[in-house]
């Protein structure tokens, strides 16, 4: 009789402590359909410029913590965005099924950040309709990049202009970048039109402009040479402008220039200008021409 009894304690014990066993295993199993979503990264860039591929890929998982086989439907709000994602996904029970979000950015759009959202629900459980679906949802953020772009323009890409003459150049800078951006200005080849004789003044060294913007106007005042006698040269004046982002944030200098040429063709005379000068010559000319006039009519009375 007591072995009997000590039989059935140590079946009790055995039992006992393999319900002790089962019962953490029972508690992480959900008892109604239910799915969990991440996604990996949250923060997902897209390059715009032209030429750019324009998506973004971010990496997501559902896991399944029930007993029972479930399809899950996936939704994506993609904040004005294109993307691409499965409609749904069929994930055993207590196990996870990978998928990705790709989504996709027009060319040349704004800077910008957009929220996109990734849900998933619970359609079916072991092949049966979900009574009380529940969607669990995961946001990322979505950040459409700046890139810099430029265009420049000369309003006169010639001119004929006199010894010692003040002229201002027009040039027109353009912004076809996605955001506001400074670009530096600068006559890359000053020093030497400089050592030519040639005076440049720069009122404006830097200007910001919005992305697509009108042209900004630019200005470079010239002041031709003073070199005494008769001049017939032609010089180049090259006019550049470069993105402030791209050499702060891109690490290589974007930037593009435009030429003119200066034709100088004329006589300088110190202390004389030019006009007043010709008609000096020409004033004198003709006094000249009238005394020969005068002394032969002289010569022919006699």
């Amino acid at each position: 009789m007591r072995g009997a009894k000590t039989v059935v304690f140590l079946i009790m014990v055995y039992a006992g402590s393999m319900l002790a066993m089962m019962t953490p295993v029972s508690a992480q199993v959900s008892p109604n359909p239910d799915v969990d979503i991440q996604c990996t990264p949250s923060s997902v860039p897209i390059d715009v410029y032209p030429g750019a591929t324009r998506t973004g890929v971010t990496y997501c998982t559902a896991t399944n913590p029930t007993g029972y086989a479930e399809v899950v439907r996936i939704t994506v709000t993609s904040g004005g965005l294109a993307y691409a994602a499965p409609g749904s996904v069929t994930v055993p029970a207590g196990q996870s099924i990978d998928f990705e979000v790709t989504v996709r950015g027009d060319m040349r759009m704004q800077e910008t950040t957009r929220t996109v959202s990734v849900s998933g629900v619970v359609d079916t459980a072991n092949g049966v309709a979900n009574p009380n679906p529940v969607p669990k949802t995961v946001s990322i953020m979505v950040v459409v990049k700046q890139f810099s772009r430029l265009q420049v323009e000369a309003t006169e890409p010639f001119k004929q202009l006199r010894p010692k003459v003040d002229y201002y150049f027009e040039f027109k800078v353009y912004n076809q970048g996605n955001a506001l951006d400074k670009f530096n200005i600068e006559v890359s080849n000053r020093e030497d039109l400089e050592e030519a004789g040639f005076q440049i003044s720069l009122p404006m060294i830097a200007t910001e402009i919005d992305a697509q913007a009108p042209a900004q106007k630019v200005n470079v005042l010239v002041r031709t040479p003073k070199v005494q006698g008769w001049s017939d040269d032609y010089h180049q004046m090259t006019f550049k402008a470069t993105s402030d982002f791209s050499v702060r944030t891109e690490g290589i200098p974007n930037y593009q220039s435009q030429m003119i040429t200066i034709y100088v063709r004329g006589v300088y005379l110190p202390g004389f200008e030019i006009i007043p000068t010709l008609s000096m010559l020409a004033l004198a000319a003709a006094v000249g021409f009238r005394r020969l006039q005068e002394e032969d009519d002289e010569l022919e009375l006699l």
